[in-house]
């Protein structure tokens, strides 16, 4: 009896380890099937989420260079016409909007008092120059000291100058046209207290006009005084013409830019100053050019990149960029011919992700 129970309990501890044995096998190969169901799903999940793209295949063609800004055209020569000396404006000369020559006679202000001076000191001159030669008659018999004669005669001379003075302010009560143009609104009439900050009308040449305007500063030493410049104004579909004459030889700061300034033809008198400008500067064609679609740069807070096909995968490149038109985008370092750039789906590509593309131009 004790020899069989003895075996009962063997045979029980027996199976109870084979069971403990069992279940551990059976959790290990669980896993490892969990495992490679989550990898698998995995592996599906990212084939779905694959883009499709359209591509650009990278090429050299012909561009012709230009260049466009925004300008505006100023008068040739403009000046507010002011008077030098406070004074009573008597007599205006001058029609509003009418054309003038240089040296045309626009405002006389009251100058009876500097008249009524001048006469006073030529009739004082008359009397010291005929003491003065009494006292040159009398200095010959010794009659007058030498110092006497000098005195008088330095009398003479300084009236002379006060003329002159007095002379000068007269010429002040006449303002004149200092150079030939268009005359503006006038803003005072006649009777009216004049001085020196008064702005009695404006003056400016409208024939020719200038025309400023502002490019980038690589473009500084691609243009040259004497270039023509094209340029069309609001409202008008005519294109006018013009020509580089100065260029600032200074890097504006703020904007990293470079003013320059062309002279305009006005004869017909179309173009007005004020007016905005959108210039055309034509450079030289570039014959290996390469131009790649605008929404292909993705542009960035320090430079510019693209996303070209490497072996299959998306590879970001930093690009330089160069003129642009209606399109297209220069590409002036970063792209090789024959590079394969993406242009569509960029923003949800990262690096090394697969590419599947939808159409190749």
């Amino acid at each position: 009896m004790p020899n069989i129970n003895k075996t009962v309990r063997s045979t029980i501890i027996v199976v109870a380890v084979g069971i403990v044995i069992f279940l551990i096998y059976k959790k290990i190969t669980g896993k490892k099937e969990a495992a490679a169901a989550t990898n698998g799903a995995a592996a599906k999940g990212a084939n779905s989420k694959q883009l499709l793209t359209d591509a650009w295949i990278v090429k050299t063609d012909a561009l012709a260079q230009a260049i466009e800004a925004s300008g505006t055209l100023q008068s040739n020569e403009e000046v507010e016409v002011k008077p030098e000396i406070n004074g009573r404006i008597t007599h205006l000369y001058f029609k509003e909007g009418t054309n003038v020559k240089k040296g045309d006679l626009l405002v006389k202000i009251y100058d009876e008092d500097l008249r009524a001076q001048l006469q006073k000191l030529k009739l004082q001159q008359e009397l010291a120059k005929t003491t003065l030669e009494r006292q040159e008659n009398l200095l010959k018999i010794n009659g007058i000291s030498r110092q006497d004669v000098d005195v008088t005669r330095n009398q003479v001379s300084a009236y002379g100058a006060d003329m002159q003075y007095t002379q000068t302010q007269l010429q002040k009560t006449e303002l004149r046209a200092p150079f030939s143009g268009k005359l503006g609104l006038r803003n005072v009439s006649e009777g009216a207290i004049v001085s020196s900050a008064t702005i009695i009308t404006t003056l400016q040449q409208i024939d020719p006009l200038k025309m400023d305007f502002a490019v980038a500063e690589k473009y500084r030493n691609v243009i040259k005084i004497g270039d023509q410049v094209s340029f069309s104004v609001a409202g008008d579909n005519k294109e006018y013409k013009g020509s580089i004459y100065a260029i600032d030889p200074k890097i504006d700061l703020t904007t990293r830019t470079v003013k320059l300034r062309a002279i305009v033809p006005n004869n017909n008198g179309t173009l007005f100053p004020g007016s905005f400008a959108k210039v055309k500067i034509t450079l030289k064609d570039l014959p290996d050019a390469i131009m790649i679609p605008s929404q292909a740069v993705i542009p960035g807070t320090r430079d510019k990149k693209v996303i070209v096909a490497d072996s299959g995968k998306a590879k970001f490149v930093i690009v330089e960029t160069g003129i642009r038109n209606e399109n297209n985008v220069q590409i002036t370092s970063g792209l090789q011919p024959g590079d394969t750039v993406v242009t569509t789906g960029i923003l949800q590509l990262k690096p090394g992700m697969p590419l599947k593309f939808n159409k190749i131009q």
